[in-house]
């Protein structure tokens, strides 16, 4: 499982005009010359952060504990991570958030009372440049309970990279034996926001990952626009005097879930 990037040629006309003979030609002037400018042209603003392209580069180790807060085109919310819960998965994703890997990302794949997910990129030379980054897998602590955090992976071994979802039920019975690692949890009510992520796809965006891969946020625009997207994902803070989040409890019916 799995957010774009000209120079123009001046021609010189030359013409020629025809003088009578008796009429005196008058002597050429020549303009001054301009002062050349030492001022460089600026190359345009890069979308995203250029140390993206250099997965290797970047390794930092995350805090104990951190949040993130996630700031979407439904509404706020935060995530928890706590690192002993799956060391590598949260080394990952506070590298990615700190470089703002998730910005104008979408959520591409809804899937009511089973996941959110995200984590292609909407830049395709950044998705790229993640396509082999892979983490190994790890221990399975905690349950892939509603509200928990999990990078999605293949049936491959070490299979992680970039793409995370977020439990919209209990999917421990399923999930668990199969290795999915939760690494944090969403905060206090967020999920009323989550829970609010545009679903009536289904499935159909999420199937499309290559062409997704391939042409970002331009393709997604056209073919499925009315997916949520991130605005922004940045790291608020750590969470390192408080005591340990658990997954939120479910909601009661009639509490903003979107329509099965």
């Amino acid at each position: 499982m799995r957010l774009s990037k000209f120079a123009a040629a001046n021609a010189a006309l030359l013409v020629f005009s025809t003088i009578p003979s008796f009429c005196q030609t008058a002597p050429a002037q020549t303009a001054p010359a301009k002062p050349k400018s030492t001022t460089a042209a600026k190359a345009p603003a890069s979308p995203y952060e250029r140390a993206l392209l250099k997965p290797d580069a970047l390794k930092d180790v995350a805090p104990a504990t951190y949040q993130v807060k996630f700031e979407t085109t439904r509404g706020d919310f935060t995530v928890t991570v706590t690192r002993a819960w799956a060391p590598l998965a949260a080394d990952r994703f506070y590298n990615l958030v700190k470089h703002h890997y998730f910005d104008n990302a979408r959520f591409f794949r809804v899937v009511p009372n089973f996941v959110v997910q995200f984590g292609l990129s909407a830049y395709p030379p950044v998705t790229a440049a993640w396509d082999k980054a892979t983490i190994k897998d790890e221990p399975v602590t905690q349950k892939n309970k509603r509200g928990t955090l999990t990078f999605a992976k293949t049936q491959m071994p070490d299979s992680r990279t970039t793409q995370i979802f977020i439990n919209l039920k209990d999917n421990s019975s399923s999930l668990d034996g199969q290795g999915f690692a939760p690494f944090g949890v969403v905060d206090g009510n967020g999920m009323n926001v989550v829970e609010m992520f545009y679903d009536q796809y289904g499935d159909s965006a999420g199937m499309d990952q290559s062409n997704i891969e391939k042409l970002g946020e331009k393709y997604l625009a056209e073919k499925w626009p009315r997916l949520d997207q991130i605005k922004s994902a940045t790291i608020v803070g750590d969470a390192a005097a408080a005591t340990p989040s658990k997954p939120a409890p479910a909601t009661k019916v009639g509490s903003g879930k979107p329509q099965q």
